[in-house]
């Protein structure tokens, strides 16, 4: 519990929970509805609102000159928005930066920043003025088109949302973080927009189908090209939510002699290209691009990196899917339309709600704006019937003028005239009595009638109010169109890429090493190929056990007394230099668990597993390839057994030998091939295990050591028997350990 202190000077028990509840509560509204969410009519944040207003009232139009950026801030932060500048003018900034908005609403001059993520100049270096776009949002302002509320210190009034004549919400598009919530709107190509508009007003009902026949997908300020399906972008428009992929634009230019480098003239939308390129040169430096040479960046105001393949045989498509991978060339623009809705509630629209929600907005000032405009004309006619019956009356009118202490309450009394009237002809000039004068306002007055008619019907008639918003609508689109430069759409469309399947190996660079690891699982890289005669320093009390020629592109394969495989990159291994590292931090092998088998992955091979109980059977060496660091469960194991060997199959008959130096021989398609499992017997035996096992070619007989050399036997037919028998004693000779090798 907790005292709380009310105004009146209470002091309440409440609980903390309760006190802190309603306080972010307030909190996070506050950052919903006057910071983060735009507005599904204007598509502005207050911020940015309120900018453009301040701007009006300084006068900063697009045919005026242009005033310093810290006087804009001023007014803002003085007048309307009492935050920190410095936030004011990031969103001033924003708004005037043709690469981060698609039609700029603030016309900036000096420096607003660039591609490269350099920062504006400070505000009083910079100046600025409104553009066309922005004229659009606040046009009809003053004629009572929205409302108006009190600033935050009372003085002042603000619009609390623009007429917005521009569907700027999906032209320029939003980005924002509340509490609990985001918006992330991508910017549109604002002709689409129109004409999916127009649509929505002729045919209230149609679909998103026909809606995104119209607006296919963004059209982004730099560019690019979009390869997301049409399906998923169709799904996104729908709901409110999704992601469309965005590539950069590149050409292959040919540099002669055979040699060619890829240009790079768009790049991702919001993407800095200063840091994509330190991105991809790190990727240089790290190896994990070997396809590629080099990256320069030989840009201006016009966007080109050039790419330098490896060798002139590298395919760019290969080259370039690689950086698309591993770099921003490729991006995912997010789509999720959450906005502020009439009633300022957030929640997330699909692209024919935000389009609705414009039209019906734009109906509403329509509505408003003829309604204010009557309202002036019923003021001008009263005025005028006034001054018709001055001139009618004009000997008498004059008289009591001159003659009366009381003129305005004579003149209403003896004419029936209103207050306003009265008022009017008392104002009126002497040179106004003239007769061409009394013709003038005559024909004012038809003319203000007939205009007057015609608001009505507008103002009675949804039909043509609709017309109307359309005829506006027509207007933006001509002057934003596919033809002129602002409106030309940038992002183009491709189908979705193909899947290229690239091997872990295209972004390693292959280098010969050699696979140390000791007795006691330390484990190495040595740079080249050792041979095995050479003076490996191992740890006091180890020495070595395996010693694999690789290549830093191979994966090492790893099998356990307990079935599991594991799986390593060779460029991945720790280097040379010391001892290395052990295998079991690289792998989750436990401390009463050892290595049966350690070789360099070969894609195709078959494994013949065999566990010390005799049980085996055969496996693709695919299969056994582990994607993390727990490994793979291959076999299966009996109670009191373990996995003893893992040979790789090379041959067609297999010969096992227990430790009751018993040999069995028989056909290899007499095991057979799982995918995992405990396996079957491969020989039986009353007392002891297996002691080893072979795959050979019977051809070629079968070989051991045999004192410095080695003894091969063809004649073997004793020896052969079915699969799971005892076998019979080995031959004379055979090794006391029972060992093939």
């Amino acid at each position: 519990m907790t005292d709380v202190t009310l105004d009146s000077g209470e002091i309440r028990d409440v609980s903390l929970s309760s006190a802190l509840g309603e306080r972010y509560l307030a909190y996070a509204l506050s950052t919903i509805m006057a910071r983060s969410l735009p507005d599904v009519r204007d598509g502005l944040k207050p911020v940015h609102r309120r900018l453009l207003y301040a701007m009006r009232q300084l006068k900063l139009d697009p045919k005026s000159g242009y005033k310093k950026s810290a006087r804009v801030v001023g007014d803002v932060m003085g007048k309307f928005h009492p935050h920190g500048d410095q936030s004011i003018y990031d969103a001033l900034v924003r708004l005037a930066q043709d690469f981060a908005v698609r039609y700029p609403l603030i016309d900036g001059q000096g420096n607003f920043g660039n591609v490269d993520g350099d920062n504006a100049a400070a505000m009083r270096y910079t100046e600025a003025r409104l553009t066309r776009v922005a004229e659009l949002l606040l046009l009809d302002i003053d004629d009572d088109t929205v409302d108006f509320r009190p600033t935050y210190d009372g003085e002042e009034k603000e619009p609390v949302v623009l007429p917005a004549a521009f569907p700027n919400l999906l032209a320029n598009g939003a980005q924002g973080i509340a509490v609990g919530m985001a918006t992330a709107i991508p910017p549109h190509n604002v002709a689409e927009l129109c004409a999916a508009i127009t649509l929505l007003i002729d045919k209230p009902d149609a679909g998103i189908d026909e809606l995104v026949a119209l607006v296919p997908g963004p059209d982004f300020p730099t560019g690019g090209i979009l390869v997301e399906g049409a399906a998923s972008i169709r799904e996104a428009y729908a709901t409110g939510k999704g992601a469309f992929r965005l590539r950069a634009r590149w050409h292959q230019e040919d540099l002669g002699r055979g040699t060619w480098a890829v240009i790079v003239t768009e790049i991702p939308y919001q993407v800095q290209k200063s840091r994509l390129i330190e991105k991809i040169a790190e990727l240089i430096e790290q190896k994990k691009l070997p396809l590629l040479e080099d990256v320069r960046d030989e840009s201006t105001d016009v966007v080109r990196i050039v790419l330098v393949p490896r060798n002139r045989t590298v395919a760019p498509e290969m080259l370039m899917e690689g950086l698309f991978k591993l770099s921003d060339l490729e991006t995912r623009a997010q789509l999720n339309m959450n906005v502020l809705d009439k009633g300022q509630m957030p929640r997330v629209m699909g692209l024919r709600e935000v389009l609705q929600a414009f039209v019906d907005h734009r109906i509403e000032v329509v509505v408003r704006r003829a309604n204010r405009r009557l309202s002036e004309i019923a003021h001008r006619l009263e005025i005028l019937g006034g001054y018709l019956i001055a001139y009618l009356n004009l000997d008498e009118v004059i008289r009591i003028i001159r003659e009366e202490d009381h003129p305005k309450p004579a003149l209403m009394a003896r004419f029936e005239l209103t207050d306003v009237q009265a008022e009017a002809i008392l104002n009126m000039r002497l040179r106004s009595l003239r007769k061409l004068e009394e013709f003038e306002i005559r024909k004012e007055n038809e003319a203000l009638l007939k205009e007057r008619a015609g608001l009505e019907r507008l103002v009675a008639e949804p039909a043509r109010q609709r017309k109307a918003v359309a005829q506006g609508v027509a207007e933006i689109a001509r002057e934003f169109g596919p033809a002129t430069p602002l409106g030309k759409r940038r992002t183009s469309f491709a189908d979705a890429p193909a899947v290229i399947d690239l091997p872990s190996t295209a972004f390693i660079e292959r280098e010969p090493i050699t696979v140390v690891c000791s007795a006691k699982g330390w484990l190495r890289a040595l740079k080249g190929h050792v041979d095995t005669d050479a003076d490996v320093r191992f740890k006091e009390g180890d020495h070595g056990r395996y010693l694999i020629k690789a290549e830093t592109t191979d994966r090492l394969i790893v099998f356990a007394t307990n079935g599991r495989f594991f799986t390593l990159g060779c460029d991945r291994l720790p280097g040379g230099r010391g001892h290395g590292e052990p295998v079991r931090l690289m792998v989750d092998l436990g401390n009463d668990q050892d290595i049966v088998a350690m070789f360099v992955h070969k894609p195709g091979s078959k494994l013949l597993l065999a566990a010390s109980d005799g049980k085996g059977f055969i496996v693709a060496e695919d299969d056994v390839v582990a994607q993390t660091k727990a490994g793979k469960q291959i076999m299966t194991l009996g109670e009191g057994a373990e996995a003893a060997f893992c040979r790789r199959i090379e041959g067609d008959h297999v010969a096992v030998v227990g430790e009751n130096r018993k040999l069995l021989v028989y056909p290899l398609a007499d095991v057979p091939e799982l995918a995992r499992g405990r396996g079957v017997t491969l020989q039986k035996y009353k007392d002891g295990g297996l002691s080893d096992v072979t795959v050979f070619a019977l051809a070629a007989g079968l070989s051991w050591p045999y004192g410095t050399g080695t003894r091969t036997e063809t004649a073997l037919a004793d020896w052969i028997g079915p699969r799971g028998s005892a076998g019979r004693l080995a031959p004379r000779g055979f090794p006391k350990s029972n060992r093939f090798s």
